[in-house]
């Protein structure tokens, strides 16, 4: 395991967030607009969720078509 030092310790804590933000911010959006939770986009900083949950929103259902889709709603009292 590599020794790191105080300037580097310091160069990744500080990057991180930024590198976090990149991450969570797109997905965060994409999940909005496909009518799915936001909040699925922090799992972007966790591993091996990260590989996951692009391939969750890519092949799921998602909200925002199926009401495209039937605008009206479909249900409630039919007057």
């Amino acid at each position: 395991m590599p020794n790191f030092g105080s300037a580097e310790l310091a160069i990744i804590f500080f990057m991180l967030p930024f590198v976090w933000l990149l991450t969570i911010v797109p997905f965060w959006k994409i999940c909005s607009k496909a009518g799915l939770s936001p909040w699925l986009s922090i799992l972007m900083v966790v591993p091996l969720a990260n590989i996951i949950v692009p391939f969750v929103v890519a092949f799921s259902d998602w909200p925002a078509i199926r009401r495209q889709a039937n605008p009206g709603g479909g249900g409630g009292i039919a007057s």
